[in-house]
């Protein structure tokens, strides 16, 4: 690691202005963001005695080789900035004081002309009504369970709706009369959405009405001898009162806030949030997360700022409830209520029925720490003990913080495949996963051979289709790997100042970072460990590729399955690690996901190779040109019915080529219909090409 004064800015250049700051590691990575009121104290107090820093941060401190700022005019510009980098970058060594789950809400389809409710998740829609978070998802629909009896709106899903008015039959919940059956004309689209916005009232907190009014009419069915009906008012009035119990009452003055608890030790702190509306506690949730140097004030301050900010930020309401005060509470306040686009309250209470929420809900975060400390497994001092296990029996110079572990996947040497999995800090980072495609040509330009959109693959050609060994499959994937990491450092830079910040005087690299869009580039940062599927063959091909290259500051390690042994570049024998290893576990899990992102990716690619389209054998036609057709047309028969003119509009399409097209697709001299030989199954369509993209990242679960 670094040796901070290497960096250090001199005093005199850092100005005293409000600001936020960045670090960056030695390959340009921003690994840490923060804010300050005053710039120079609080980046000098970084550069003091590093035994007096918090672990954490005098670990970012000596793996930074760089730090640069901003200057800002005030602190809520500082918050917005602060945010969006962190946002934009993803720093490691930023606590994440938000969990990363997607908590359901109850939704409400307003935009529609058929309103419908369903559980939702994830970002917001522009036109829909939601109602929560909810912690679990069977308690929203228990919920709507008990409330379709008093509000018989839509529940089914498109299809449904959609089949149910062609076959003029409604489904099982218009027989037991929890939907008004809108898909058959019981009910028309204005009652069905009168339907919807009582249901949307009530649980918005306007209740008493509804509840009166089921009253009035089940004693007034009594009164007429209508019994049957007065039994059936009767049971739903039972129904509300049931949905109500849920909620109980705990501010009699229908405050609408978001109550917030925290309880923490040196090293996490819990956070549970209970979301009140209209009085009523609406939502609850909590989690953990690690905890660095911060006060009690600060982590309120980022916790607000993550909660709600940004795009998937929860809905900021009008009053929030806290523990103690953010460092600067009018800034914080501000800055709120620009998220919600009307005042807002921030409040920490003293007395009062919200000081004994907030003690309620505090006692519900230390219950929540305590149990965690009880089953929590993977901690971060279990992933640090991992790292420095590694470090010691690899003979590492420094811990790997940054892992990266590849995998082959084929059938008999065809349709192979290769898998890059990345583990920062002993977790996933499945955002820069990669997959590839092995031709077998590893001198191909890596950028040609990696644009490959997940889903979207042309037919396997004919070097796709013969055999390739394992070994000559790791040194393709690596070679197209680290060739563009080479380039970068041979692109270095001497001398060059940073942004922002004093001139360093040292190597700067500018790979790493895109000069156009500021953002890291495919493949930027390089690993301090890579691990390889296999034995000794596969060991000694990853290293071979990283010695063509002359990169010598990455370690090479092999995890051979049969006895988990671990293998060395250029040692005869393995190293094997206790069975009860940190270390061994956090190779497993690694190779693991490795083995894991690899075959399933050779699945898609097999089942795509086993089926024929209806374009394959026209004259003139590739894979190219096949899909420039697709993502124009959207089918093979949108294809078949475009004239040769419309064709001709589709990039590479002549017009010599576009009468053969259509001429074989309507006089039947097209081969046979598309078919997945696999299954047998007749296609009557090939399915629409996908957008172009050149991303081959996982997706985040």
């Amino acid at each position: 690691m670094a040796d901070p004064s290497t960096y250090r800015p001199k005093p005199g250049e850092i100005p005293t202005d409000p600001g936020v700051y960045r670090f960056r590691d030695k390959d340009g990575r921003v690994i840490y963001v923060g804010k300050a009121k005053s710039l120079r104290s609080r980046l000098s107090s970084y550069f003091q005695d590093i035994s007096a820093l918090h672990p954490r941060t005098a670990t970012m401190v000596r793996t930074g080789a760089s730090v640069e700022w901003t200057v800002v005019t005030n602190e809520v510009e500082a918050l917005q900035l602060e945010y969006s980098w962190i946002k934009e970058f993803d720093p490691r060594f930023n606590v994440k004081y938000r969990d990363d789950k997607s908590y359901p809400y109850l939704a409400v389809t307003l935009g529609e002309e058929f309103p419908r409710a369903q559980v939702m998740r994830g970002a917001k829609r522009k036109g829909t009504r939601y109602f929560g978070p909810y912690t679990h998802a069977w308690a929203i629909r228990e919920t709507l369970d008990q409330l379709l009896r008093v509000f018989p709106m839509r529940t089914c899903s498109t299809g449904v709706f959609r089949r149910a008015g062609q076959v003029g039959r409604p489904c099982l919940l218009g027989y037991i009369d929890k939907c008004s059956a809108p898909c058959v004309g019981r009910v028309s689209p204005e009652e069905h959405r009168e339907i919807a916005e009582d249901f949307c009232d009530f649980m918005a907190g306007n209740t008493s009405r509804f509840v009166r009014r089921l009253e009035r009419e089940m004693k007034a069915a009594a009164a007429d001898l209508e019994f049957e009906r007065a039994a059936r008012l009767r049971d739903d009035l039972a129904a509300l009162e049931k949905a109500l119990e849920r909620s109980a009452v705990v501010l009699g003055d229908r405050t609408d806030a978001d109550v917030f608890g925290l309880a923490d030790d040196e090293l996490e702190v819990a956070v549970q949030v209970f979301h009140v509306r209209a009085g009523r506690i609406r939502g609850q949730r909590g989690w953990v997360a690690e905890k660095d140097a911060a006060t009690t004030e600060e982590v309120v301050e980022a916790l607000l700022q993550q909660v709600y900010g940004g795009e998937g930020g929860e809905d900021v309401p009008r009053e929030v409830l806290v523990p103690v005060l953010p460092p600067d509470p009018d800034s914080v306040q501000e800055w709120l209520g620009a998220q919600r686009g009307s005042r807002v309250r921030l409040r920490a209470p003293a007395r009062g029925d919200k000081k004994a929420l907030i003690e309620t809900v505090g006692r519900n975060a230390h219950q929540s720490l305590a149990r965690h400390k009880v089953t929590r497994a993977g901690d971060l001092t279990a992933r640090s003990q991992a790292l420095q296990e590694l470090q010691e029996a690899l003979e590492l110079s420094e811990a790997p913080l940054r892992i990266e572990c590849y995998d082959i996947s084929h059938v008999q040497g065809t349709q192979v495949v290769g898998s890059m999995v990345v583990f920062e800090d002993g977790l996933p980072r499945k955002g820069e996963y990669r997959r590839f495609i092995v031709r077998g040509d590893a001198g191909a330009p890596a950028d040609a051979e990696d644009r490959m959109p997940p889903g979207g693959d042309a037919p396997a050609s004919p070097a796709e289709q013969r055999t390739i060994d394992d070994t000559a499959a790791m040194h393709e994937v690596l070679t197209r790997r680290f060739r563009r990491m080479a380039a970068d450092r041979a692109q270095a830079t001497p001398g060059a100042p940073q942004e922002g910040g004093p001139d360093t005087g040292g190597e700067v690299r500018p790979g790493p970072i895109d000069e156009e869009t500021g953002r890291p580039r495919r493949f930027a940062y390089p690993p301090q460990l890579v691990v390889v599927d296999g034995g000794l063959p596969q060991v000694n091909a990853a290293q071979r590729v990283l010695s063509e290259l002359g990169i010598a500051d990455v370690a090479v390690v092999g995890l051979a399955k049969r006895l988990e042994e671990v293998w060395v570049p250029g040692q005869d024998f393995p190293v094997i690690l206790p069975r009860t290893s940190e270390g061994l576990y956090l190779l497993q899990r690694v190779r693991d996901e490795a083995h894991r992102f690899a075959i399933t990716f050779h699945r898609e690619r097999r089942s795509k190779a086993m089926t024929v389209s209806a374009l394959d054998g026209i004259p003139g036609l590739g894979a190219a040109r096949q899909k420039a057709l697709l993502r124009h047309f959207g089918s093979v028969k949108r294809i078949r019915a475009a004239a040769p003119e419309e064709l001709t509009e589709v990039a590479g399409i002549g017009p010599a080529l576009a009468a053969t097209i259509a001429a074989q697709l309507s006089s039947g001299e097209a081969p046979a219909p598309a078919v997945n030989l696999t299954t047998g199954e007749i296609l009557e369509d090939d399915p629409p090409a996908p957008p172009h993209d050149t991303f081959t990242a996982e997706e985040p679960t």
